[in-house]
């Protein structure tokens, strides 16, 4: 069920007013336009549903749906911003994470969004499961937080190739990688300069050091243990967003325009409560349910297969693999 806070839902609504983006009407003000939108996103219900609770026709319904879509898109470029260049608390605090990840600032994964297309599209949405998607590239912060989203890429195309088209195309203002430091990224993405992967070959998600096999046996399998309870903070993000938007959990009935849309639209609700309301009770309750629902088949892009590790992020990926494991065989208790 969807939940938002009042103070949260209020502080919008006076954004919107501010600025001028959305106006109360003679019928409907700007509080009961962003309820509708919320109404059909937060439960992904239909037109005529939304009808009888509010009482509107179907095009007055559709007409504030879309208005409040195009307030909250434009809202992106401010609420989906840069990660801070200081080293997150969330591995300040910690003395598995810290020092080895501190120059980490986010984590880089791609999720699959059930999409609605036309007969002659479907063979290039289909994922390598069969379902029409859309693929969204996204960047998060370990808060959980979106830094940068990407949607509307078709199912059948391997995330590292969206995330090379994302960093040869400047119009799409990926945020600049500071010198030295780097996004961790999963198997799916080459290790090279500004992107940090697991060792491939090598155990990586956190089930698989469950039961008599829990501690890591070498260097690298304690290095991807930790890279994989980091990158987690991704997989919450998603998972967060989806439980808050059940429209993205199905192909909703809209033009391809709006469902990338709504997707851009949900990062940006989904920031602007974690940064409003931190004790939000789905923040808090996803943790325990994100392994369940980790998808463990990812695989590098084969058509990039080609390429060679760029050395620079070897050795870094190296060093750091290199000092946790010399300080962990000589503390056991950091485990």
């Amino acid at each position: 069920m969807f939940r938002m806070d009042k103070h949260v839902f209020h502080k919008l609504c006076g954004i919107f007013r501010q600025r001028g983006m959305l106006r109360d009407t003679a019928g409907v003000m700007i509080e009961e336009q962003f309820a509708i939108f919320l109404n059909i996103v937060g439960h992904n219900e239909r037109n005529r549903v939304i009808q009888e609770r509010f009482q509107h026709s179907g095009e007055t319904i559709s007409r504030h749906f879309n208005n409040v879509l195009k307030a909250i898109k434009s809202l992106s470029r401010e609420f989906l911003e840069p990660p801070p260049l200081t080293t997150p608390p969330e591995i300040l605090r910690s003395n598995r994470f810290y020092p080895y990840f501190k120059d980490c600032i986010g984590v880089i994964d791609a999720m699959h969004i059930p999409a609605h297309v036309p007969a002659k599209d479907q063979s290039r949405f289909r994922n390598k499961k069969g379902v029409l998607t859309q693929n969204v590239l996204a960047a998060c912060t370990l808060d959980l937080q979106f830094i940068f989203i990407y949607p509307g890429w078709e199912g059948s195309v391997a995330d590292s190739r969206i995330l090379k088209a994302v960093l040869d195309d400047p119009d799409q203002n990926f945020p600049q990688i500071p010198e030295g430091k780097y996004y961790l990224v999963d198997t799916g993405y080459l290790n090279m300069e500004g992107f940090i992967a697991p060792f491939e070959g090598v155990r990586y998600h956190l089930h698989e050091y469950r039961g008599a096999h829990q501690l890591p046996r070498n260097a690298k399998e304690l290095f991807n243990h930790r890279h994989s309870s980091l990158s987690n903070a991704m997989w919450k993000s998603f998972n967060v967003l989806k439980e808050r938007f059940p429209i993205l959990k199905l192909a909703p009935q809209y033009g391809f325009h709006t469902q990338r849309d709504i997707v851009i639209a949900a990062c940006v609700l989904h920031n602007h409560i974690r940064r409003e309301e931190k004790n939000d009770w789905l923040f808090e309750s996803v943790g325990a349910r994100v392994e369940e629902l980790r998808d463990f088949d990812d695989q590098p892009d084969p058509q990039l297969a080609f390429q060679i590790q760029d050395q620079m992020a070897a050795s870094l990926r190296d060093s750091i693999t290199t000092a946790m494991w010399n300080d962990f065989y000589n503390d056991w208790e950091e485990w």
